[in-house]
């Protein structure tokens, strides 16, 4: 390594200082704080002195609306507050815009100047801190629409409930004077939206009647800001890099990758970072508060330090913890060197094919499932890139079948999935059977400046013989040792060998109650025997982190980038991220 790289490799600080982190609580929290008085300012009349003085300026109308808008702020500032905590900048910019906003409402709606001084208090403490608001926002998805959602009726039917309680006595109903407590509160806020007459309720001073409109008001706004934030995931679709990213991606990739991972790097569901000297590329998926960075960086080997650092600061910027999924062993000193923890997530399965052979005793089952197959007229291909269309029409039956038989639906992130134009760019190995029909098939992944070729995708119908993958894989491995291939490497097999031994670290211990407990969901244990019988190497896999604290995200985001966002598996695997959390709470 270069003295230059030498002198970058330094305990890496990740975060920020405490007097920043005390900072950041307190604006959020006084942000939360003015959401919650503008709500209940909202709600108030405004004092009859006051409102003296601004008759001549401001009609009813005006003054009316003024109210509304403090209650509008108020929702906006509440969904803020906890985006602030985060340094988004967007959040920043919305929240410096809203105060600006809420000073003019307090002070036309009724010259609410201590409200509107609260205000002005925090935007100073904000403009004060402007820098330290750097962070990018999220990419939006379906849970924060789903959130927002849930964030706005609790608001809606809050704003009613604070507004009837605080103008207890200014309503009738069916011609009776009723006094509101909390209960009767929240009962006449539902049945304005769920009845027709409202209950019988009757307004008796102009500010109750703007009330009961207000309420229509803020929950037609909220609601429509609560759609809109649970359509943006739709609106917003887009690739997550753009193609002049992806064309220098693929670049870097080509000269330098040497690992299947270099393949899936270039999978439309990766972002790219590229070191300062752009010689280095990191593919990465952004997901809850984690970038998981597939692989080791990509690039130089004189680079690789300053990519990581570059990165780590990078992900800083964004609220990001940074990690690194199945990194070799060989680059954990790097990774330990700047300050980083890693834990083994798995081994990899790799056929040495110079060594393969069918003869011996341990080769007897490889052999049985080979005369069965043969007898039952099964028969071997291997498809070349560019795949053509007629073939994808024969395996998307067997793809479907496959799939609806596990319950589950398509991997991505550390695993291709059956998209066409990914597949096009692969070597596919076909079974038929004695009609001509396909049985199983796999695609493969080669090249990148070694003599390996990679499975990814290994599906089959339910009623193929038995062995038929056997058999796959043993004509896989004589096609590529004849093609004078060096190994064929049968991927990651999860949380194998991961804390089976009693000296194990109580993370890789839990994850070992995973391997032992998720075979439900993911059958690791069978993957594992299938992979063993083919009698491979075993090298360890790792995850790499920034600390203990930031693991439980970490996890989540990987578990989110593995299936994709889709809402079934990350309520199903929620629980993972709580149980590793609470392990190290004990």
């Amino acid at each position: 390594m270069s003295a230059k790289g030498q002198r970058k490799i330094q305990p890496l600080a990740i975060g920020l200082t405490h007097r920043t982190r005390i900072a950041l609580w307190t604006v959020s929290i006084w942000t939360g704080l003015v959401g919650l008085v503008n709500v209940v300012s909202a709600v108030s009349p405004s004092l009859p002195g006051r409102v003296r003085w601004l008759m001549p300026l401001f009609p009813f109308p005006i003054r009316a609306g003024g109210h509304v808008f403090a209650a509008l702020t108020g929702f906006l500032l509440l969904t803020l507050a906890a985006n602030l905590l985060r340094r988004k900048r967007v959040a920043w910019l919305l929240t410096v815009a809203l105060l600006g906003i809420s000073i003019v409402s307090h002070l036309v709606k009724g010259l609410d100047y201590e409200e509107s001084l609260l205000a002005i208090v925090l935007l100073i403490q904000l403009i004060v801190m402007r820098k330290t608001f750097t962070a990018r926002s999220d990419r939006p998805s379906i849970f924060q629409g789903i959130r927002v959602l849930i964030e706005a009726l609790i608001f809606t039917v809050a704003y009613g409930t604070v507004g009837f309680y605080i103008l207890d006595g200014r309503f009738n109903v069916n011609g009776e004077p009723v006094n509101f407590g909390l209960l009767a509160s929240i009962e006449q806020t539902l049945a304005i939206f769920f009845t027709e007459d409202n209950a019988g309720l009757e307004p008796t001073t102009r500010y109750s009647a703007f009330f009961i409109n207000s309420i229509y008001i803020v929950g037609a706004a909220t609601l429509a800001y609560a759609l809109f934030m649970l359509l943006r995931p739709v609106l917003l679709r887009g690739d997550p890099a753009t193609i002049a990213e992806r064309r220098r991606a693929r670049d870097l990739i080509d000269r330098y990758g040497q690992t299947s991972l270099a393949r899936l790097s270039l999978l439309k569901d990766k972002s790219y970072y590229f070191s300062p000297s752009g010689q280095s590329v990191i593919a990465y998926v952004a997901k809850s508060r984690s970038a998981i960075a597939l692989g080791d960086p990509i690039g130089a080997s004189d680079d690789r330090v300053e990519a990581i650092l570059s990165f780590s600061q990078f992900c800083d910027l964004n609220d990001w913890f940074p990690a690194f999924y199945e990194t070799s062993a060989d680059q954990l000193e790097r990774y330990c060197a700047l300050g980083f923890q890693q834990i083994q997530i798995g081994e990899e399965a790799i056929v040495d094919l110079t060594t393969f052979t069918l003869k011996g005793k341990a080769a007897q089952n490889l052999r049985t499932a080979l005369n069965r197959s043969a007898k039952a007229g099964y028969r071997f291909n291997l498809y070349e890139s560019p795949i053509q269309p007629e073939l994808f029409q024969q395996l998307r039956p067997v793809s479907d079948e496959w799939l609806k038989d596990k319950q589950g639906s398509e991997k991505q992130f550390s695993i291709g999935w059956f998209d066409e134009d990914y597949l096009r760019d692969c070597s596919i190995a076909v079974v038929y059977d004695a009609d001509n029909q396909v049985v199983a098939f796999a695609n493969l992944l080669s090249g990148y400046n070694r003599r390996e070729v990679t499975i990814d995708l290994m599906r089959h119908r339910l009623d193929a013989e038995k062995g038929t993958m056997d058999f796959l894989f043993v004509s896989m491995f004589q096609h590529f040792k004849e093609a004078d291939y060096d190994s064929f490497n049968l991927s990651l097999s999860p949380l194998a060998g991961v804390g089976a031994k009693p000296s194990a670290r109580r993370v890789e211990k839990a994850l070992n109650y995973l391997f032992n407990h998720l075979n439900q969901f993911y059958n690791f244990k069978g993957l594992h025997q299938f992979k063993e019988k083919f009698q491979p190497r075993w090298e360890p896999r790792y995850l790499v982190f920034p600390s203990r604290s930031a693991l439980p995200e970490v996890i989540l985001g990987l578990v989110r980038a593995d299936s994709g966002d889709r809402l079934f598996e990350y309520f199903q695997l929620e629980y993972v991220r709580q149980s590793i959390g609470a392990f190290f709470d004990r």
